[in-house]
């Protein structure tokens, strides 16, 4: 089959075609998002604990079940799948902290991911789709997973004042979900003026690419820059709760001053990735018609142009122009 793979260099290129072992379903990717992490994979920034090479990337994408399957429908069922691949048993899965599973797996990262003819997933991380959920609504399901669980770790009262530092797509799913909310406002701390659009039809009451003299009841850092992590802790009012969404490159680090956290009484939470609710909570709301983000897809590439698509991410060829969502279509 073809896959884009990741080892010294990257692209697309022949790769054998799974097997499904036990317990195991073959789904056909559909379309698949890239994000600035497959980045940090090609680039071998990521912390290394997180990846194994070489490696078929892709963990943002929907599928069609490439067989029939007795729970899960009938071959050509649309889905989506977590990419987490919790064992179930430890202490954290027992709690519900899928996400900090004992045994780290995951799609994408320590098995093949998505951007290929075929990937062979568990059956239970496997949730169909509604027949009326576009194919671009459902792409963006895994960084909503990921959005959602950090804002509902902790509760956040309506009313809250909300600032989103980054304008990226996890930035701008940040300020669309937190509408959610209910917060007296979101305001969009951004990096290039063409992404105001954007950040409006997320939901933002005002973008602004200098970070502005008032302070926020909740910040969500989410350009995974060590400035923008320095620009959300100035942000924060008194009793704040910083959200650390963005993923610098390994090793980043910033200053911090530890008295302003105690004497602000800061809540700083680090977010990693999403539980198995936070990703069934998302995909219900998906199948209702309630989450439709597939206005913040913007770039569209074929397989073999996946290149392109990285080139994409990595920048746009027309600094004036907006981008969101980058996204690669396997299959129609």
């Amino acid at each position: 089959m073809r896959a884009f793979v990741v080892e010294t260099s990257a692209g697309v290129t022949d790769w054998p075609a799974p097997e499904a072992a036990a317990g195991e379903v073959l789904v056909e990717p559909i379309l698949v998002g890239v994000c600035g992490t497959d980045l940090e994979i090609i680039d071998h920034t990521i912390d290394p604990a997180y990846v194994r090479y070489p490696l078929v990337i892709g963990h943002e994408w929907v599928g069609r079940l490439a067989h029939d399957h007795d729970r899960l429908g009938v071959a050509g069922t649309r889905v989506v799948v977590e990419g987490i691949i919790a064992c179930g048993d430890c202490d954290a899965c027992r709690r519900g902290d899928t996400n900090r599973c004992a045994t780290y797996d995951e799609i994408g990262f320590t098995r093949a991911g998505a951007l290929a003819e075929l990937v062979s997933v568990p059956a239970d991380v496997v949730h169909p789709l509604a027949a009326s959920v576009s194919d671009e609504d459902a792409v963006l399901v895994e960084p909503m997973a990921v959005v959602w669980r950090a804002l509902t770790r902790i509760p956040v009262a309506a009313g809250a004042s909300v600032a989103v530092v980054g304008d990226g797509t996890v930035a701008l799913l940040a300020a669309h979900l937190s509408r959610l909310l209910s917060p007296a406002q979101v305001v969009v701390v951004g990096r290039r003026e063409a992404q105001r659009a954007l950040a409006v039809a997320a939901g933002a009451d005002e973008f602004v690419t200098t970070p502005p003299s008032t302070t926020f009841d909740l910040v969500i850092e989410a350009a995974g820059v060590a400035a923008a992590v320095s620009d959300a802790l100035a942000l924060a009012a008194r009793g704040a709760q910083v959200i650390w969404l963005g993923l610098p490159a390994h090793g980043t680090t910033i200053a911090v001053a530890p008295d302003d956290v105690v004497n602000n009484d800061l809540i700083i939470q680090g977010s990693f990735s999403y539980t198995r609710r936070a990703w069934a909570q998302v995909v219900e709301r998906v199948n209702r018609g309630e989450l439709t983000p597939s206005f913040l897809v913007t770039h569209r590439f074929g397989l073999e142009d996946a290149a392109e698509a990285i080139r994409a991410l990595r920048a746009p060829a027309d600094e004036s122009l907006a981008r969101g969502k980058v996204v690669v279509r396997v299959r129609d």
